[in-house]
Protein backbone atom coordinates (compact mmCIF):
# COMPACT_ATOMS: atom_id res chain seq x y z
CA UNK A 1 0.00 0.00 0.00
CA UNK A 2 1.26 3.56 -1.05
CA UNK A 3 1.74 6.15 1.41
CA UNK A 4 1.53 9.69 2.36
CA UNK A 5 4.47 11.19 2.81
CA UNK A 6 3.45 14.64 5.18
CA UNK A 7 6.04 17.08 5.89
CA UNK A 8 6.34 18.17 9.45
CA UNK A 9 5.29 21.84 10.22
CA UNK A 10 8.82 23.76 10.91
CA UNK A 11 9.43 25.47 13.84
CA UNK A 12 10.36 28.85 14.62
CA UNK A 13 13.17 29.41 12.89
CA UNK A 14 14.89 31.79 15.43
CA UNK A 15 14.35 29.03 18.33
CA UNK A 16 16.22 26.62 15.85
CA UNK A 17 18.68 29.29 14.66
CA UNK A 18 19.99 29.80 18.55
CA UNK A 19 19.32 26.14 19.69
CA UNK A 20 21.96 25.07 16.90
CA UNK A 21 24.30 27.82 17.91
CA UNK A 22 24.12 26.91 21.78
CA UNK A 23 24.45 22.83 20.69
CA UNK A 24 26.92 23.05 17.88
CA UNK A 25 24.62 21.10 15.86
CA UNK A 26 23.34 20.99 12.93
CA UNK A 27 19.98 23.41 12.14
CA UNK A 28 18.19 20.11 10.80
CA UNK A 29 18.39 18.39 14.09
CA UNK A 30 17.86 21.62 16.16
CA UNK A 31 14.82 21.74 13.88
CA UNK A 32 13.55 18.76 14.95
CA UNK A 33 14.14 19.42 18.65
CA UNK A 34 12.22 22.60 18.33
CA UNK A 35 9.67 20.59 16.61
CA UNK A 36 9.22 18.23 19.59
CA UNK A 37 9.18 20.87 21.97
CA UNK A 38 12.92 21.37 22.98
CA UNK A 39 13.49 25.13 22.62
CA UNK A 40 16.05 25.97 25.16
CA UNK A 41 19.65 24.66 26.49
CA UNK A 42 18.20 23.25 29.69
CA UNK A 43 15.83 21.45 27.86
CA UNK A 44 17.82 20.17 25.38
CA UNK A 45 20.34 19.02 28.83
CA UNK A 46 17.13 16.93 30.40
CA UNK A 47 16.15 15.93 27.23
CA UNK A 48 19.63 14.20 26.12
CA UNK A 49 20.59 13.49 29.85
CA UNK A 50 17.38 12.22 31.32
CA UNK A 51 17.94 12.02 35.77
CA UNK A 52 16.14 9.60 37.98
CA UNK A 53 16.16 12.92 40.11
CA UNK A 54 13.78 14.33 37.79
CA UNK A 55 11.21 11.93 38.91
CA UNK A 56 7.94 13.12 40.20
CA UNK A 57 6.75 13.19 43.69
CA UNK A 58 4.93 10.12 43.88
CA UNK A 59 2.79 11.27 46.54
CA UNK A 60 1.25 13.87 43.90
CA UNK A 61 -0.94 10.52 42.59
CA UNK A 62 -4.09 10.87 43.76
CA UNK A 63 -4.84 8.56 46.93
CA UNK A 64 -0.81 7.43 47.36
CA UNK A 65 -1.04 8.57 50.72
CA UNK A 66 -4.31 5.84 51.46
CA UNK A 67 -2.32 3.19 49.64
CA UNK A 68 0.49 3.30 51.55
CA UNK A 69 -1.42 3.41 54.69
CA UNK A 70 -3.25 0.53 53.77
CA UNK A 71 -0.60 -1.84 52.92
CA UNK A 72 1.62 -0.79 56.85
CA UNK A 73 -1.58 -1.87 58.47
CA UNK A 74 -0.96 -5.20 56.14
CA UNK A 75 1.97 -5.70 56.46
CA UNK A 76 2.37 -4.33 60.77
CA UNK A 77 -0.60 -6.96 61.03
CA UNK A 78 0.79 -9.71 58.98
CA UNK A 79 -2.02 -9.69 56.54
CA UNK A 80 -1.69 -11.89 53.25
CA UNK A 81 -1.35 -10.02 50.80
CA UNK A 82 -2.01 -10.92 46.74
CA UNK A 83 -1.01 -9.20 43.86
CA UNK A 84 -2.95 -9.41 41.44
CA UNK A 85 -2.18 -8.97 37.46
CA UNK A 86 -2.75 -9.10 34.13
CA UNK A 87 -1.54 -11.80 31.52
CA UNK A 88 0.16 -8.84 29.06
CA UNK A 89 3.83 -7.94 29.14
CA UNK A 90 2.26 -4.60 31.09
CA UNK A 91 0.69 -7.03 33.62
CA UNK A 92 3.35 -9.87 34.15
CA UNK A 93 6.14 -7.53 34.63
CA UNK A 94 4.25 -5.31 37.14
CA UNK A 95 3.56 -8.04 39.24
CA UNK A 96 6.93 -9.02 39.21
CA UNK A 97 8.05 -5.74 40.07
CA UNK A 98 5.45 -5.67 42.90
CA UNK A 99 5.79 -9.15 44.26
CA UNK A 100 9.38 -8.63 44.28
CA UNK A 101 9.54 -5.17 46.30
CA UNK A 102 6.92 -6.26 49.14
CA UNK A 103 8.05 -10.08 49.50
CA UNK A 104 11.63 -7.74 50.94
CA UNK A 105 8.69 -6.83 53.97
CA UNK A 106 6.43 -9.49 53.83
CA UNK A 107 6.26 -13.50 54.61
CA UNK A 108 2.65 -13.58 53.52
CA UNK A 109 2.61 -12.33 50.06
CA UNK A 110 1.49 -14.21 46.88
CA UNK A 111 0.79 -13.59 43.42
CA UNK A 112 -2.20 -14.37 40.82
CA UNK A 113 -2.62 -13.62 37.22
CA UNK A 114 -6.12 -14.50 35.47
CA UNK A 115 -6.51 -17.29 33.04
CA UNK A 116 -6.70 -15.48 29.98
CA UNK A 117 -9.20 -18.03 28.49
CA UNK A 118 -11.35 -19.48 31.44
CA UNK A 119 -11.44 -16.37 33.61
CA UNK A 120 -10.96 -12.98 30.77
CA UNK A 121 -8.95 -9.98 31.50
CA UNK A 122 -9.10 -7.83 34.59
CA UNK A 123 -10.39 -8.84 38.29
CA UNK A 124 -12.21 -11.83 37.67
CA UNK A 125 -14.61 -13.31 40.76
CA UNK A 126 -12.14 -16.49 40.48
CA UNK A 127 -9.09 -14.86 41.45
CA UNK A 128 -11.18 -13.16 44.35
CA UNK A 129 -12.50 -16.65 45.48
CA UNK A 130 -9.26 -17.84 45.47
CA UNK A 131 -8.42 -15.07 47.77
CA UNK A 132 -10.86 -15.59 50.29
CA UNK A 133 -10.15 -19.55 50.22
CA UNK A 134 -6.65 -18.88 50.79
CA UNK A 135 -6.79 -16.08 53.63
CA UNK A 136 -5.63 -13.19 51.87
CA UNK A 137 -7.62 -9.74 52.91
CA UNK A 138 -5.57 -7.10 50.56
CA UNK A 139 -5.11 -7.26 46.85
CA UNK A 140 -2.94 -4.90 45.11
CA UNK A 141 -4.07 -4.86 41.49
CA UNK A 142 -1.65 -3.45 38.90
CA UNK A 143 -2.67 -2.93 35.17
CA UNK A 144 -6.57 -3.87 35.92
CA UNK A 145 -9.47 -3.26 38.08
CA UNK A 146 -10.22 0.52 37.05
CA UNK A 147 -13.72 -0.52 35.13
CA UNK A 148 -14.11 -4.07 38.00
CA UNK A 149 -17.01 -2.34 40.43
CA UNK A 150 -18.62 -4.94 40.24
CA UNK A 151 -16.10 -7.22 41.57
CA UNK A 152 -14.30 -4.80 43.92
CA UNK A 153 -18.21 -4.45 45.63
CA UNK A 154 -17.90 -8.15 45.61
CA UNK A 155 -14.51 -8.55 47.20
CA UNK A 156 -15.51 -5.98 49.54
CA UNK A 157 -18.61 -8.43 50.98
CA UNK A 158 -16.32 -10.64 51.50
CA UNK A 159 -14.07 -8.50 53.24
CA UNK A 160 -11.22 -8.06 51.08
CA UNK A 161 -9.65 -4.64 50.61
CA UNK A 162 -8.28 -3.76 47.09
CA UNK A 163 -5.52 -1.40 45.89
CA UNK A 164 -6.21 -0.54 41.84
CA UNK A 165 -2.68 0.50 40.22
CA UNK A 166 -3.89 0.93 36.73
CA UNK A 167 -3.38 3.21 33.86
CA UNK A 168 -6.68 2.72 31.87
CA UNK A 169 -9.26 5.22 31.27
CA UNK A 170 -11.39 5.04 34.29
CA UNK A 171 -15.99 4.73 33.65
CA UNK A 172 -18.23 7.15 34.96
CA UNK A 173 -17.80 5.67 38.41
CA UNK A 174 -15.12 4.49 39.87
CA UNK A 175 -14.64 1.61 41.81
CA UNK A 176 -15.34 1.21 45.51
CA UNK A 177 -11.32 0.13 46.42
CA UNK A 178 -9.57 1.65 49.52
CA UNK A 179 -7.31 3.29 47.06
CA UNK A 180 -7.36 3.64 43.62
CA UNK A 181 -3.91 5.34 41.69
CA UNK A 182 -4.40 6.10 38.11
CA UNK A 183 -3.50 9.59 37.07
CA UNK A 184 -6.75 8.97 34.40
CA UNK A 185 -9.04 9.53 37.36
CA UNK A 186 -10.45 12.97 36.31
CA UNK A 187 -9.58 14.26 39.96
CA UNK A 188 -6.00 13.37 39.84
CA UNK A 189 -3.76 15.71 39.34
CA UNK A 190 -0.58 14.50 39.02
CA UNK A 191 1.55 15.81 36.50
CA UNK A 192 2.30 12.61 33.83
CA UNK A 193 -0.58 11.07 32.76
CA UNK A 194 0.65 8.18 30.58
CA UNK A 195 2.68 6.01 32.93
CA UNK A 196 2.28 1.93 32.05
CA UNK A 197 0.87 0.01 34.57
CA UNK A 198 4.07 -1.21 35.69
CA UNK A 199 5.13 2.27 36.06
CA UNK A 200 1.98 2.89 38.31
CA UNK A 201 3.62 -0.11 40.67
CA UNK A 202 6.59 1.29 40.55
CA UNK A 203 5.29 4.47 41.63
CA UNK A 204 4.19 2.78 44.57
CA UNK A 205 7.22 1.15 45.56
CA UNK A 206 8.89 4.53 45.37
CA UNK A 207 6.47 6.21 47.90
CA UNK A 208 7.08 2.93 50.28
CA UNK A 209 10.68 3.28 49.81
CA UNK A 210 10.41 7.65 50.40
CA UNK A 211 8.05 7.08 53.50
CA UNK A 212 10.10 5.07 55.26
CA UNK A 213 13.51 6.48 54.16
CA UNK A 214 14.89 3.70 52.36
CA UNK A 215 17.40 3.97 49.60
CA UNK A 216 16.26 4.46 46.04
CA UNK A 217 18.13 1.21 44.74
CA UNK A 218 15.42 -0.96 46.61
CA UNK A 219 12.90 0.21 43.80
CA UNK A 220 15.08 1.44 41.24
CA UNK A 221 16.50 -2.09 40.56
CA UNK A 222 13.39 -3.10 39.01
CA UNK A 223 14.00 -0.12 36.51
CA UNK A 224 14.86 -2.95 33.51
CA UNK A 225 10.71 -4.33 33.97
CA UNK A 226 9.23 -1.02 33.85
CA UNK A 227 11.56 -0.40 30.73
CA UNK A 228 9.83 -3.78 29.17
CA UNK A 229 6.38 -2.83 30.28
CA UNK A 230 6.98 0.98 28.50
CA UNK A 231 7.88 -0.55 25.43
CA UNK A 232 5.44 -3.21 24.81
CA UNK A 233 2.50 -1.32 25.86
CA UNK A 234 3.49 1.43 23.42
CA UNK A 235 2.74 4.31 25.72
CA UNK A 236 4.48 7.81 24.91
CA UNK A 237 8.17 7.98 25.18
CA UNK A 238 8.89 11.56 27.30
CA UNK A 239 8.22 13.18 30.44
CA UNK A 240 8.52 10.17 33.72
CA UNK A 241 8.12 7.16 30.60
CA UNK A 242 11.70 8.92 28.89
CA UNK A 243 13.49 8.70 31.97
CA UNK A 244 12.34 5.24 33.25
CA UNK A 245 13.10 3.68 29.95
CA UNK A 246 16.60 5.29 29.02
CA UNK A 247 17.68 4.19 32.53
CA UNK A 248 16.25 0.65 32.17
CA UNK A 249 17.63 0.02 28.59
CA UNK A 250 21.47 0.80 30.63
CA UNK A 251 20.33 -1.18 33.00
CA UNK A 252 19.00 -4.54 30.20
CA UNK A 253 22.68 -3.94 29.10
CA UNK A 254 24.43 -4.07 31.78
CA UNK A 255 22.91 -5.96 34.20
CA UNK A 256 19.05 -7.28 33.86
CA UNK A 257 17.29 -9.44 36.12
CA UNK A 258 18.56 -13.36 35.53
CA UNK A 259 15.23 -13.68 33.77
CA UNK A 260 15.79 -11.37 31.35
CA UNK A 261 19.26 -11.85 30.84
CA UNK A 262 18.03 -15.72 29.82
CA UNK A 263 15.77 -14.86 27.77
CA UNK A 264 17.78 -12.15 25.49
CA UNK A 265 20.43 -14.94 25.43
CA UNK A 266 17.63 -17.41 24.21
CA UNK A 267 16.69 -14.69 21.33
CA UNK A 268 20.58 -14.24 19.93
CA UNK A 269 20.50 -11.01 20.76
CA UNK A 270 22.40 -9.92 24.00
CA UNK A 271 23.75 -6.62 23.75
CA UNK A 272 23.20 -3.30 22.44
CA UNK A 273 19.28 -3.45 23.06
CA UNK A 274 17.41 -0.83 22.06
CA UNK A 275 13.14 -0.22 22.75
CA UNK A 276 12.47 -1.59 19.18
CA UNK A 277 14.17 -4.53 19.66
CA UNK A 278 12.42 -5.14 22.93
CA UNK A 279 8.98 -4.78 21.14
CA UNK A 280 10.12 -7.27 18.72
CA UNK A 281 12.36 -9.68 20.90
CA UNK A 282 11.61 -10.06 24.50
CA UNK A 283 8.31 -8.65 23.93
CA UNK A 284 6.13 -11.51 21.96
CA UNK A 285 8.49 -14.03 23.82
CA UNK A 286 6.85 -12.76 27.17
CA UNK A 287 3.31 -12.26 25.71
CA UNK A 288 3.70 -16.08 24.46
CA UNK A 289 3.11 -17.90 27.92
CA UNK A 290 -0.51 -15.84 28.47
CA UNK A 291 -1.29 -16.35 24.72
CA UNK A 292 -0.65 -20.20 25.10
CA UNK A 293 -0.67 -21.20 28.66
CA UNK A 294 -0.36 -19.40 31.31
CA UNK A 295 0.94 -16.19 32.20
CA UNK A 296 2.17 -17.30 35.49
CA UNK A 297 5.47 -18.51 33.49
CA UNK A 298 6.65 -15.21 32.59
CA UNK A 299 6.21 -14.40 36.18
CA UNK A 300 8.45 -17.15 37.19
CA UNK A 301 10.42 -16.56 34.97
CA UNK A 302 11.14 -12.91 35.48
CA UNK A 303 10.87 -13.79 39.14
CA UNK A 304 14.03 -16.35 38.58
CA UNK A 305 17.14 -15.92 41.07
CA UNK A 306 19.37 -18.39 39.93
CA UNK A 307 20.70 -18.67 36.36
CA UNK A 308 20.10 -22.01 35.71
CA UNK A 309 15.96 -22.11 36.65
CA UNK A 310 16.18 -19.18 34.32
CA UNK A 311 17.36 -20.66 31.49
CA UNK A 312 14.78 -23.55 31.99
CA UNK A 313 11.46 -21.34 32.26
CA UNK A 314 12.96 -19.50 29.16
CA UNK A 315 13.71 -22.03 26.72
CA UNK A 316 9.86 -23.39 28.02
CA UNK A 317 8.75 -19.39 26.79
CA UNK A 318 10.54 -19.64 23.94
CA UNK A 319 8.72 -22.82 23.16
CA UNK A 320 5.73 -21.54 23.09
CA UNK A 321 6.30 -18.06 21.70
CA UNK A 322 6.93 -20.63 18.68
CA UNK A 323 3.77 -22.35 19.14
CA UNK A 324 2.21 -18.80 19.35
CA UNK A 325 4.38 -18.15 15.56
CA UNK A 326 2.77 -20.71 13.86
CA UNK A 327 -0.81 -20.22 15.90
CA UNK A 328 -1.40 -16.29 14.47
CA UNK A 329 0.10 -17.18 11.24
CA UNK A 330 -3.00 -19.94 10.84
CA UNK A 331 -5.29 -17.84 12.06
CA UNK A 332 -4.42 -14.38 9.94
CA UNK A 333 -4.40 -17.01 6.76
CA UNK A 334 -8.00 -17.83 7.53
CA UNK A 335 -9.36 -14.33 8.35
CA UNK A 336 -7.73 -13.02 5.29
CA UNK A 337 -9.55 -15.69 3.02
CA UNK A 338 -12.43 -14.85 5.25
CA UNK A 339 -12.24 -10.75 4.06
CA UNK A 340 -10.89 -12.01 0.45
CA UNK A 341 -13.74 -13.90 -0.15
CA UNK A 342 -16.50 -11.69 0.90
CA UNK A 343 -16.70 -8.47 -1.63
CA UNK A 344 -18.85 -6.33 0.78
CA UNK A 345 -16.14 -7.27 3.42
CA UNK A 346 -13.18 -5.80 0.66
CA UNK A 347 -15.52 -2.58 0.63
CA UNK A 348 -15.78 -1.40 3.62
CA UNK A 349 -14.17 1.21 6.16
CA UNK A 350 -13.88 -1.13 9.03
CA UNK A 351 -12.70 -5.01 9.35
CA UNK A 352 -15.13 -7.54 11.66
CA UNK A 353 -14.22 -10.95 11.59
CA UNK A 354 -15.52 -14.06 13.89
CA UNK A 355 -14.55 -17.73 14.36
CA UNK A 356 -15.47 -19.48 16.90
CA UNK A 357 -12.34 -21.91 17.37
CA UNK A 358 -9.60 -19.60 17.08
CA UNK A 359 -7.22 -18.97 19.99
CA UNK A 360 -7.95 -16.33 21.99
CA UNK A 361 -4.54 -16.00 23.13
CA UNK A 362 -3.30 -14.55 19.60
CA UNK A 363 -6.26 -12.43 18.32
CA UNK A 364 -4.79 -9.32 18.91
CA UNK A 365 -1.81 -10.07 17.12
CA UNK A 366 -4.27 -11.06 13.61
CA UNK A 367 -6.42 -7.93 14.32
CA UNK A 368 -2.64 -5.76 14.10
CA UNK A 369 -1.79 -7.97 11.42
CA UNK A 370 -5.06 -7.31 9.57
CA UNK A 371 -5.19 -3.83 10.11
CA UNK A 372 -1.79 -3.64 8.70
CA UNK A 373 -2.89 -5.41 5.79
CA UNK A 374 -6.12 -3.11 5.11
CA UNK A 375 -5.28 -0.07 6.87
CA UNK A 376 -8.41 0.61 9.17
CA UNK A 377 -10.46 0.11 11.99
CA UNK A 378 -10.33 -3.80 12.69
CA UNK A 379 -12.01 -6.20 15.38
CA UNK A 380 -11.07 -10.22 15.50
CA UNK A 381 -13.71 -12.11 17.33
CA UNK A 382 -13.65 -15.75 18.36
CA UNK A 383 -16.03 -17.98 21.07
CA UNK A 384 -15.08 -18.45 24.93
CA UNK A 385 -17.16 -19.52 27.58
CA UNK A 386 -20.22 -18.67 25.66
CA UNK A 387 -19.72 -15.24 24.60
CA UNK A 388 -17.70 -13.77 21.73
CA UNK A 389 -14.72 -11.87 22.78
CA UNK A 390 -12.53 -10.14 20.19
CA UNK A 391 -9.14 -7.62 20.04
CA UNK A 392 -9.90 -4.51 18.47
CA UNK A 393 -7.14 -2.54 16.57
CA UNK A 394 -7.01 1.16 15.07
CA UNK A 395 -4.80 3.17 12.32
CA UNK A 396 -3.19 6.20 13.67
CA UNK A 397 -5.07 9.13 13.90
CA UNK A 398 -8.59 7.65 14.62
CA UNK A 399 -10.11 7.05 18.05
CA UNK A 400 -11.36 3.96 18.70
CA UNK A 401 -12.26 3.97 22.08
CA UNK A 402 -14.47 6.60 21.05
CA UNK A 403 -16.30 4.45 18.22
CA UNK A 404 -16.34 1.47 20.68
CA UNK A 405 -18.31 3.99 23.12
CA UNK A 406 -20.76 4.37 20.33
CA UNK A 407 -21.61 0.53 20.23
CA UNK A 408 -21.29 0.15 24.52
CA UNK A 409 -24.63 -0.82 24.23
CA UNK A 410 -24.34 -3.93 21.99
CA UNK A 411 -20.98 -4.90 24.10
CA UNK A 412 -20.84 -6.93 27.75
CA UNK A 413 -17.92 -4.86 28.55
CA UNK A 414 -15.28 -3.17 26.78
CA UNK A 415 -11.87 -1.36 27.99
CA UNK A 416 -8.84 -0.33 26.22
CA UNK A 417 -7.60 3.38 24.78
CA UNK A 418 -7.54 5.40 21.45
CA UNK A 419 -5.51 2.49 19.39
CA UNK A 420 -6.18 -0.84 20.78
CA UNK A 421 -9.19 -2.39 22.95
CA UNK A 422 -10.62 -5.67 24.07
CA UNK A 423 -14.28 -6.24 23.92
CA UNK A 424 -16.85 -9.29 24.69
CA UNK A 425 -20.63 -9.48 23.79
CA UNK A 426 -23.42 -12.03 23.41
CA UNK A 427 -23.09 -14.06 20.37
CA UNK A 428 -26.48 -12.53 19.05
CA UNK A 429 -25.26 -9.11 18.74
CA UNK A 430 -22.56 -9.69 16.24
CA UNK A 431 -24.42 -8.61 13.41
CA UNK A 432 -25.67 -5.56 15.33
CA UNK A 433 -22.17 -4.19 16.01
CA UNK A 434 -20.49 -5.44 12.88
CA UNK A 435 -23.09 -3.01 11.52
CA UNK A 436 -23.02 0.05 13.83
CA UNK A 437 -19.41 -0.30 13.80
CA UNK A 438 -19.27 0.42 10.29
CA UNK A 439 -21.38 3.07 10.76
CA UNK A 440 -19.77 5.09 13.30
CA UNK A 441 -16.45 4.52 11.68
CA UNK A 442 -17.66 5.65 8.30
CA UNK A 443 -19.43 8.64 9.73
CA UNK A 444 -16.13 10.03 11.72
CA UNK A 445 -12.86 8.58 9.68
CA UNK A 446 -11.51 10.82 6.85
CA UNK A 447 -10.30 9.30 3.74
CA UNK A 448 -6.45 10.59 4.24
CA UNK A 449 -6.69 7.88 7.45
CA UNK A 450 -7.17 5.48 6.00
CA UNK A 451 -4.26 6.11 3.91
CA UNK A 452 -0.99 5.31 5.67
CA UNK A 453 1.34 7.86 5.85
CA UNK A 454 5.48 8.82 6.49
CA UNK A 455 5.57 11.60 8.91
CA UNK A 456 8.99 13.68 7.47
CA UNK A 457 10.94 15.40 10.15
CA UNK A 458 13.67 17.30 8.23
CA UNK A 459 14.57 17.46 4.44
CA UNK A 460 18.46 17.21 3.95
CA UNK A 461 21.46 16.15 1.63
CA UNK A 462 22.89 13.11 2.39
CA UNK A 463 25.75 15.43 2.52
CA UNK A 464 24.80 16.67 6.19
CA UNK A 465 25.16 12.61 7.47
CA UNK A 466 28.52 12.22 9.43
CA UNK A 467 29.49 10.59 12.70
CA UNK A 468 28.56 13.61 14.69
CA UNK A 469 24.93 13.60 13.13
CA UNK A 470 24.39 10.66 13.37
CA UNK A 471 25.97 10.39 17.21
CA UNK A 472 23.53 13.23 17.79
CA UNK A 473 20.37 11.65 16.55
CA UNK A 474 21.54 8.38 18.54
CA UNK A 475 21.07 10.28 21.59
CA UNK A 476 17.62 11.29 21.06
CA UNK A 477 16.91 8.08 21.90
CA UNK A 478 14.49 5.55 23.17
CA UNK A 479 12.73 6.01 20.26
CA UNK A 480 8.55 5.44 20.49
CA UNK A 481 5.60 7.62 20.26
CA UNK A 482 5.95 11.09 20.72
CA UNK A 483 9.71 10.80 20.22
CA UNK A 484 9.73 8.68 17.15
CA UNK A 485 12.88 8.13 15.79
CA UNK A 486 13.63 11.40 13.35
CA UNK A 487 12.60 10.56 9.40
CA UNK A 488 14.34 12.46 6.88
CA UNK A 489 13.88 12.98 3.08
CA UNK A 490 16.24 13.17 0.55
CA UNK A 491 15.61 13.82 -3.27
CA UNK A 492 17.59 13.00 -6.38
CA UNK A 493 19.36 10.16 -4.84
CA UNK A 494 21.33 7.49 -6.67
CA UNK A 495 21.96 3.91 -6.85
CA UNK A 496 25.65 2.75 -6.32
CA UNK A 497 25.57 -0.58 -8.17
CA UNK A 498 22.63 -2.50 -8.80
CA UNK A 499 19.87 -3.46 -5.54
CA UNK A 500 19.56 -7.22 -4.80
CA UNK A 501 16.77 -8.74 -2.44
CA UNK A 502 17.70 -10.22 0.89
CA UNK A 503 15.17 -12.03 3.42
CA UNK A 504 12.30 -12.60 0.06
CA UNK A 505 11.30 -8.90 0.51
CA UNK A 506 14.04 -6.97 1.61
CA UNK A 507 15.75 -4.97 -0.42
CA UNK A 508 19.92 -3.75 0.25
CA UNK A 509 20.77 -0.67 -1.98
CA UNK A 510 23.69 1.45 -1.90
CA UNK A 511 22.91 5.16 -2.35
CA UNK A 512 24.42 8.38 -3.25
CA UNK A 513 23.93 11.65 -3.75
CA UNK A 514 26.07 14.97 -5.40
CA UNK A 515 29.05 15.89 -2.89
CA UNK A 516 28.02 12.84 -0.28
CA UNK A 517 30.01 10.12 0.68
CA UNK A 518 28.08 6.09 0.06
CA UNK A 519 25.78 5.02 2.30
CA UNK A 520 24.45 1.08 2.49
CA UNK A 521 20.65 1.29 3.01
CA UNK A 522 18.20 -1.18 3.81
CA UNK A 523 14.32 -1.24 2.73
CA UNK A 524 12.22 -3.30 4.41
CA UNK A 525 9.37 -4.69 2.41
CA UNK A 526 10.19 -3.15 -0.31
CA UNK A 527 12.17 -5.69 -2.94
CA UNK A 528 9.37 -4.95 -5.24
CA UNK A 529 11.41 -1.68 -6.10
CA UNK A 530 14.14 -4.10 -7.24
CA UNK A 531 13.24 -3.89 -10.96
CA UNK A 532 12.43 -0.20 -11.29
CA UNK A 533 15.31 1.51 -9.69
CA UNK A 534 17.53 2.36 -12.51
CA UNK A 535 21.57 3.35 -12.22
CA UNK A 536 20.71 7.13 -13.94
CA UNK A 537 17.38 7.40 -12.81
CA UNK A 538 17.23 9.76 -9.76
CA UNK A 539 14.59 9.18 -6.80
CA UNK A 540 13.59 10.67 -3.46
CA UNK A 541 14.25 8.22 -0.26
CA UNK A 542 12.66 8.69 3.03
CA UNK A 543 14.71 7.13 5.88
CA UNK A 544 15.78 6.95 9.32
CA UNK A 545 19.66 7.01 10.02
CA UNK A 546 21.31 3.99 12.06
CA UNK A 547 24.11 2.66 13.47
CA UNK A 548 24.47 -0.78 11.91
CA UNK A 549 26.57 -2.87 14.28
CA UNK A 550 27.99 -6.52 12.64
CA UNK A 551 31.05 -9.02 14.25
CA UNK A 552 31.44 -5.39 16.25
CA UNK A 553 32.09 -3.44 13.46
CA UNK A 554 29.81 -0.23 13.36
CA UNK A 555 28.82 2.00 10.51
CA UNK A 556 25.96 4.54 9.35
CA UNK A 557 23.37 2.98 7.74
CA UNK A 558 19.91 3.86 6.48
CA UNK A 559 16.58 2.56 6.84
CA UNK A 560 14.44 2.97 4.08
CA UNK A 561 11.16 3.73 4.72
CA UNK A 562 9.51 4.51 1.32
CA UNK A 563 10.49 4.96 -1.75
CA UNK A 564 9.16 7.43 -4.72
CA UNK A 565 10.34 7.29 -8.37
CA UNK A 566 11.11 10.89 -9.98
CA UNK A 567 8.13 11.88 -12.68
Amino acid sequence: MEKRWVQAVQGNQEQTDLLAQKLTIDPSLAQILVQRGITSFDAAKDFFRPQMAHLHDPFLMKDMDKAIVRIEKALEQREHILIYGDYDVDGTTSVALAYSFFRNFSSTIAYYIPDRHKEGYGISTTGIDYARENGYTLIIALDCGIKSNDKITYANSLGIDFIICDHHLPGDELPEAVAILDPKRADCTYPFKELAGCGIGFKLAQAYCIRHQLPAHQYEQYIDLVMVSIAADIVPVEDENRILAYHGLIKLNTKPCMGLKALMDISGKNKHYTLTDVVFSLAPRINAAGRMDHANQAVKMLLCDEDGLALEQSLFINLQNTERKTSDQNITAEALALIEDCEILMNKKTTVVYHESWNKGVIGIVASRLTEKYYRPTVVLTKSNGLLTGSARSVAGFDLYEALLSCQDLMVQFGGHKFAAGLTMKPEHIESFTERFEKVVSATITEDLLCPEIKIDNEISLAQIDGKFQRIIAQMAPFGPHNMAPVFVSHKVSLIGKPYIVGEKHLKLTLKQQNSAIFESIGFGLAAYETLLEPNRPFSVCYTIEENVWRDQKRIQLNIKAIKLAE
